[in-house]
């Protein structure tokens, strides 16, 4: 849109120009086809969707549909919903005035046609940026159908001395407000199914009526709906006749590979500049994060219906690196980088994102939280290192036999989240063979990630039985796996959290 477009303040200027009234579908389509035509990304910040759900949407706006995104908490409904603003032209002009932003060439209110009729050319024209014609709500039990269409003020009635049955009483609600826009409804299942059937002549006639009137008012709008799989059935549904009156159904998901997920969760985490600098995080604790949301799914102590979201692997990088940052603090050195000690501060952004079935709450959350680190690190050890299993089964040489007998000869390690770098440097390479054993396999790498990588040597161990890892309030202590069994109290197993028994190992 030229600037000189704005300049035009009255009717009569605006037709003198090529501007053409057109619907909102309409338009969305024209411009992504522009977009599409000139290879530009619409949806950015959208990651894992090129294939599967930004195709589909695309599809559905060509066929000017309205849209219902179905998926899991986390799969980024909302935020494809809201960048549908995108292919709404910059400005679109208004008769200035107007409460339902009436088109200058078609007007739908009482108050467009009479100042039109009284003004003709001469009727006043303002400018809506496509930023002001997205209109969003929550569906929550308690909406109405005067919150979503509107009702009858009788105080402008008595005030302006009007019949009910004049349009000029209604107090319009939120869906008559964004005409000649977006209007987008998250969790439609929560709404009660008689606000539901209210919907039901604005998606299909698209026009509305307030209570026994006759007013008819043809409202120009794209409707984006979002909803849960689960609420189907759990919280509420959506009404068979309003399911059918929304033409395209798209189904999100979460990121199919670890690849996909770290790139989103290292878009959105919030981050300091002084984080950023400070304090190093490799590759391989970024990816830790992301097998923890897998793992999570494919856990049988978490309701798979709920899903994991995105924001868990979001939150738990943002705590790991605060961890990190509070150690670094502690200790007044300059920079750290991330330990796999410091996975102990990602439990917190564990526990209140995942939804635990009946198996889990008998665990409890902050258990299940270590079984999932723990099982990341396990799934993750083989791609970095030789299977300890295959390797001790196998009849070459262990390459893990000599970090193993230096823990059966009865030395033990602790490794504490709060520990200096010197310290931990020291108590790592008093592991005989564990500098060496990480050398072999990856030979060039900082002194960092090689310290990163002999303490996650000593984690996977612990994951494949080789090793007993015991947890500490700030840490992990390593020992020898036959000692701590032979050493057992009968009352520990209830007082601390034994991860070696046989569940977790499978």
């Amino acid at each position: 849109m030229s600037n000189k477009l704005l300049e035009i303040k009255t009717l009569g200027q605006l037709k003198q120009t090529d501007y053409r009234s057109r619907s909102v579908k309409d338009e969305l389509r024209t411009n992504l086809i522009t977009q599409l035509q000139k290879s530009e990304d619409g949806f950015q910040g959208i990651i894992g969707f090129e294939d599967t759900v930004i195709p589909d949407l695309q599809t559905a706006i060509l066929s000017r549909h309205n849209i219902l995104l179905l998926g899991l908490r986390g799969q980024a409904k909302t935020r494809i919903a809201r960048l549908l603003v995108n292919l709404l032209d910059e400005y679109t002009p208004y008769i200035e005035g107007s409460e339902l932003f009436d088109d200058p060439l078609n007007p739908i209110s009482w108050f467009g046609h009479s100042i039109v009729t009284e003004k003709g050319d001469d009727t006043p024209i303002a400018w809506l940026h496509r930023s002001e014609r997205y209109t969003e709500k929550l569906a929550t039990p308690d909406v109405t159908v005067a919150d979503l269409i509107g009702d009858v003020d009788p105080i402008k009635a008595a005030t302006m001395k009007l019949t009910y049955s004049d349009e000029r009483v209604i107090h319009f609600g939120l869906i008559p407000r964004a005409h000649r826009g977006i209007f987008v409804i998250n969790e439609l299942p929560d709404l009660q199914a008689r606000i539901q059937v209210s919907l039901f002549n604005i998606l299909q006639e698209k026009d509305i009526q307030i209570r026994g009137f006759k007013l008819r008012l043809p409202l120009d709008l794209q409707f984006v709906f979002t909803a849960n799989p689960e609420d189907y059935t759990n919280r509420g549904s959506i009404v068979t006749p309003l399911k059918d009156r929304i033409e395209s159904q798209i189904l999100t998901h979460y990121p199919r590979s670890v690849e996909i997920s770290r790139k989103i969760t290292q878009q959105e985490a919030l981050l300091t500049s002084e984080q950023k600098t400070a304090i190093e995080a490799d590759g391989l604790v970024k990816d830790l994060v992301e097998q923890i949301a897998f793992e999570a799914r494919n856990s049988e102590y978490i309701d798979k219906k709920s899903g994991v979201s995105a924001r868990l692997t979001i939150s738990a990088y943002e705590n790991l690196i605060s961890n990190a940052e509070r150690r670094m603090i502690i200790n007044r050195e300059a920079s750290t980088f991330v330990r796999i000690t410091d996975f102990l501060g990602v439990i917190p952004a564990i526990t209140g994102k995942i939804e635990l079935v009946y198996e889990g709450e008998l665990e409890g959350p902050a258990k299940v939280a270590n079984l999932l680190i723990g099982k990341a690190i396990k799934t993750l050890l083989v791609q970095f290192f030789p299977d300890p299993e295959k390797a001790k089964k196998s009849k070459s040489p262990n390459p893990y036999a000599e970090i193993v007998n230096w823990f059966g000869n009865g030395n033990t390690i602790a490794l504490l989240d709060n520990l200096a770098a010197a310290e931990y440097k020291k108590l790592l390479n008093d592991v005989p063979g564990l500098k060496a054993f990480v050398k072999q396999f990856h030979p060039r790498l900082s002194e960092n990630q090689q310290l990163l990588l002999m303490e996650f040597v000593l984690h996977g161990l612990a994951e494949f039985s080789q090793l007993n890892k015991g947890f500490l309030d700030n840490g992990f202590a390593f020992s020898d796996m036959f000692n701590s069994l032979f050493n057992l109290q009968p009352d520990d197993e209830d007082d601390d959290l034994d991860l070696d028994d046989d569940r977790y190992n499978n």
